[in-house]
């Protein structure tokens, strides 16, 4: 049975009317990946204005683990609208806020007391976590990685890689950033072998408190478990701890970054569990609210508790609607056949795609951590030198035949496979097998 039915071209002619009031009506520079517009979603499917049935391979970059409209997930949010809708943290108590925040504490990694913040978005987790670690040492520096997406606000865009899509035109950025080469196994540069590479990027952290900043001076490290923007590049076991290391020895606060990585989306509830590494302090957001906006700062409660009065918190943080979305979607997202599942997804579309390697020259890479899964394409392989064009060309290719896709990589010239771990196997075969007929015809 076919998951994907396609009855107008893509987009179809109820969908160029709502893309030419999109362009009318929305800033030019907010991009769009595809020219789906949305009619209603379900699961791993997607239905566009003309009715055509599509299956999404995107998942909203990550944030529809559980699927689109999960039942607990809607039902939860249903009944919190009968009671009230907002009244503001900083104004009143709700339960919704306190039990999310008490499964948080209960789910991180770590032994030790923690306490949990909630914020509306990712980039705001990203900008309160590193507020936090600046308040707590009293220092100013931050130390962050090549490749990295952490948000759009000052900060956070002063912390994120990629200057030519984020950053350009936006200038001047936040002080005291410091920013490191993160390894890259698909690219160790010629005549060093994987070990050397490692052990050379590993060693330049120490080389880096020398040459770059006082250790004495920083008050955080952020890291993505699994580069998320930067292309799916699972960071080793060993780069981890070393930088938990570092951070032990010079009172630094480690943050790690599971916006994109974390919501069971690798295997692990948190990416970092793979590496066996616990950081002071973990972000999350995305799939944690099943497409709700909703985000979390979840850290060892002296760092949490180190502000003063009033020095945390937002007016809408720790929406109860979203909040009782959150609290349903984590109890699907940390079950354990949920993350079997998540594990034999990865396995799937991994398996599928290596085999293509064989078949079409273009592709460089296969990469990810469970089902966090990525194509890099190239023009050759032995120089690897970025194909941002076949890139884009399978993807508008693979849409109009029925897949959502998206981009990713430090070039662009990547598209990263995140579907909601509910999809069949049946629908993931069928799914990949529109990728593998567009990267066929782009060959």
């Amino acid at each position: 049975m076919s998951h994907i039915n396609l009855i107008t071209e893509i987009p179809g002619p109820k969908s160029r009317v709502m893309l030419e009031r999109r362009k009318n009506a929305l800033p030019a520079g907010l991009a769009k990946s595809t020219e789906v517009v949305v009619e209603k979603a379900e699961g791993g499917i997607i239905w566009d204005a003309d009715g055509n049935q599509l299956l999404d391979f995107a998942g909203g970059i990550g944030m529809i683990n559980v699927g689109h409209r999960p039942d607990t997930v809607v039902n939860a949010m249903k009944a919190q609208l009968d009671k009230y809708i907002h009244t503001c943290s900083l104004v009143t108590t709700y339960e919704p806020y306190i039990e999310l925040a008490e499964l948080l504490n209960s789910l991180t990694p770590g032994s030790f007391a923690k306490k949990t913040l909630l914020c509306n978005t990712g980039t705001e987790a990203v900008e309160n976590a590193v507020m936090l670690a600046k308040y707590y040492t009293k220092r100013p520096g931050v130390i962050c990685f090549e490749g990295a997406y952490h948000g759009r606000s000052l900060l956070t865009l002063s912390l994120t890689s990629k200057y030519g899509l984020f950053k350009k035109g936006f200038g001047s950025f936040a002080s005291d950033i410091y920013r490191l080469p993160a390894p890259n196994l698909y690219r160790v540069p010629a005549g060093m072998t994987e070990e050397g590479y490692l052990n050379y990027i590993i060693n330049n952290l120490d080389h880096a408190l020398i040459a770059q900043v006082d250790p004495e001076a920083v008050a955080a490290i952020i890291i993505e478990p699994v580069l998320g923007e930067g292309g799916f590049i699972p960071m080793p076991a060993p780069f981890l701890k070393k930088i938990r290391e570092i951070c032990d020895k010079y009172g630094i606060v480690m943050i790690a970054d599971e916006i994109q990585s974390g919501s069971g989306r690798t295997g692990k509830l948190f990416a970092i569990e793979h590496s066996g590494v616990v950081p002071d302090v973990i972000t999350a957001a995305k799939s944690m609210g099943a497409g709700m906006p909703v985000s979390a700062v979840v850290g060892k409660a002296e760092i949490m508790d180190c502000t003063h009065l009033g020095g945390v918190g937002g007016t809408y943080s720790g929406s109860p609607v979203s909040a009782v979305a959150a609290i349903e979607a984590l109890k699907i997202l940390s079950s354990p056949e949920f993350l079997a599942r998540a594990t034999h997804v990865g396995e799937l579309i991994n398996t599928t795609m290596t085999a293509w390697k064989e078949k079409y020259p273009k592709i460089g890479d296969v990469r990810g951590l469970g089902a966090m899964q990525l194509i890099e394409f190239v023009k050759d392989r032995d120089s690897k030198e970025p194909d941002m064009q076949t890139a884009m060309d399978v993807l508008k290719d693979a849409v109009k035949h029925g897949i959502i896709l998206i981009r990713a990589g430090l070039y662009s010239n990547c598209i990263r496979l995140l579907p909601p771990i509910v999809m069949t196997d049946e629908q993931l075969l069928e799914g990949l097998q529109v990728l593998e007929d567009a990267i066929a015809r782009a060959h």
